[in-house]
């Protein structure tokens, strides 16, 4: 199993490959002189507006040179990017901003960029930095969202307030930030708002809706026990008439089988009728006691007072017996 894993493991590396830069953009960075370069600081503002032309915000940009301190604290010169825009988003304030640290040979050192959107209900703010360790880049992501008790509120519906029960459904992604639904439910569970988080505006009803009433439960019905006549029913009745003719004939063919049981029902009637003992239990133990396969055998010669097994001796008996 140990050796299927690794080798399924091994595959899946060869697949993904690591990206490659291209050829011709390397030789084109490679070929940047500092004259060149020159050319590349600017400090700029941009207006944002909307299709109609409305005022939405400002981006602004600069590139420029500075100093980069590096882990060791060593410090070097860098080439610095910043831009950060600021606006409004369906009248939602939001904004991003970014800031690169370029080595003189325009390779990347860190940069750290941060998003945000201050939404009413749930604010939220991303963040993300990428350092420089060795021949690689080690990145560091987070997410706030701003959080919102949940359970029972209260909320406006049109002209009227509705007190709502508030669910939270995330979905988990293995790439990517995890996506939150908050889902309003009425008394009857009418959905009756509807808020994804990350994504400006919400879902929401118009008018109140007819809420719908809780159905009664009605109690079980309860059926009296009434006693069973089985002679009565014909199914019954049937079904014992069958069953005490299939008993008739077993019987029957046992002691067709077996005559000796006619032998030993009739000798014990003779000697039951013969001796018409009181006890006729006891008579009938001492009758076929010596049958008994845990018994000892009966011997041949023994005394006529010799106590029986399924007896209890009187004090007089017990002398009479011990003295014989």
């Amino acid at each position: 199993m140990s050796s299927q894993v690794h080798s399924i493991g091994q595959e899946a590396k060869e697949h993904l490959s690591l990206p490659e830069a291209n050829a011709e953009a390397i030789s084109f960075l490679s070929s940047l002189e500092k004259e060149e370069l020159q050319k590349l600081f600017f400090s700029e503002t941009l207006a944002m507006v909307s299709d109609a032309g409305e005022p939405q915000g400002e981006l602004t940009i600069e590139v420029q040179r500075g100093k980069y301190k590096d882990e060791f604290g060593v410090l070097t010169r860098c080439i610095l990017v910043h831009a950060f825009s600021r606006g409004l988003l369906d009248k939602t304030l939001c904004g991003n901003s970014l800031l690169g640290y370029f080595s003189e040979r325009l390779v990347l050192m860190e940069q750290h960029s941060q998003e945000f959107i201050k939404f009413l209900i749930l604010p939220m703010e991303r963040k993300m930095s990428l350092l420089k360790q060795d021949d690689q880049l080690a990145m560091t992501r987070s997410v706030k969202e701003g959080e919102q008790a949940l359970g029972y509120q209260t909320i406006q519906v049109g002209r009227q307030q509705a007190e709502v029960l508030i669910v939270e459904q995330t979905v988990h992604s293995r790439e990517g930030i995890p996506m939150s639904c908050q889902f309003y439910l009425l008394s009857d569970g009418h959905l009756a708002k509807r808020v994804q988080v990350g994504v400006p505006g919400c879902c929401i009803i118009t008018k109140m809706p007819i809420l719908r009433e809780e159905a009664e439960i009605e109690p079980r019905p309860v059926f009296e026990k009434k006693p069973l006549v089985w002679e009565e029913d014909m199914e019954l009745y049937s079904r014992f008439l069958h069953r005490k003719e299939e008993l008739r004939l077993s019987h029957a063919s046992y002691l067709r089988q077996h005559p000796e049981a006619h032998a030993l029902i009739s000798d014990f009637l003779l000697f039951l009728l013969l001796r018409q003992p009181q006890d006729a239990i006891t008579f009938a133990a001492e009758h076929f006691g010596p049958f008994a396969a845990h018994l000892p055998p009966t011997p041949a010669l023994r005394s006529s007072h010799r106590p029986s097994p399924f007896r209890t001796l009187d004090p007089e008996d017990r002398s009479d017996s011990e003295e014989s």
